[in-house]
């Protein structure tokens, strides 16, 4: 999950007023996200080199680096790290210097070439959850105890397109609440470092099985008036996909305090 210190210091100056913007919100929580696509033939080999950075970044308790890893079935890697402003990325960053002063420049160098073999394509964004928006109603969390699997629905749509799917969520919402369903999504937006405008819908559940039986009991509940809903959203769609993953907790990491 390497990241590159130049390109962050130039767009760093570019962005943080918008991210500015973010951190004053008290309804939404920004989260920089490093993505690995990586080869098939090359998985076994990745996880063993994360699992190896995990492990030297708690053996040296690197204290400005933390995140929360997931894997879709498309053979994507996440690592996402809450953040309120980008110059916490540059902050993060400093902490990758600071492995790399503790380990020995040899053996971090390795460690990260031996990832590169792996990747077909890797790099950074910015997605913002927005709670005004999800349906959690125990309380927002993104790491639910027991329910480690996830359905990522992500829902395209232009620039100008934004605001008024934003009103068709609500909308759905405002259905989840009134029939007092039992199945709760995070959505989140996309932001700085994405060409593509869309929300993203992240559905949490103990495994694939259950999360289809719990979708074909919420369809059942919440009736046939939820196409009419729902169709305030998909007006306003250019595309969606919808990808299966799971949070993977060994390749998470967290500093000793």
């Amino acid at each position: 999950m390497k990241t590159r210190t130049t390109k962050l210091f130039v767009t760093l100056f570019t962005a943080v007023i918008a991210m500015g913007s973010y951190a004053q919100e008290k309804t939404t929580q920004a989260y920089w996200v490093h993505e690995d696509r990586i080869k098939p033939s090359m998985v076994m080999e990745y996880e063993k080199v994360s699992k190896e950075l995990t492990e030297a970044c708690k053996t040296n308790n690197i204290q400005t680096l933390a995140w929360i890893s997931a894997q879709t079935d498309d053979l994507r890697y996440l690592f996402i790290s809450p953040i309120d402003s980008l110059s916490d990325i540059s902050k993060a960053n400093q902490g990758f210097g600071t492995l790399r002063d503790k380990m020995g420049a040899e053996a971090f160098d390795k460690l990260f070439d031996d990832m590169d073999n792996c990747y077909t394509a890797h790099g950074d964004y910015v997605l913002v959850l927005d709670k005004s928006l999800s349906y959690m109603p125990g309380g927002i969390t993104q790491t639910p105890e027991g329910q480690d699997y996830r359905r990522f629905v992500y829902l395209y749509t232009t620039p100008s397109g934004l605001g008024e799917m934003k009103e068709g969520m609500m909308a759905v919402k405002k259905m989840f609440e009134e029939k007092e369903s039992k199945t709760n999504y995070r959505v989140y937006r996309s932001a700085f470092g994405s060409m593509d405008s869309f929300y993203m819908v992240a559905i949490a559940a103990e495994d694939g099985a259950t999360y289809e039986m719990n979708r074909d009991a919420n369809n059942k509940l919440l009736g046939p008036d939820a196409q009419a809903v729902f169709g305030k959203v998909m007006a306003h769609a250019t595309e969606i996909k919808e990808v299966s993953g799971k949070m993977r907790p060994d390749l998470a990491y967290s500093p000793n305090n």
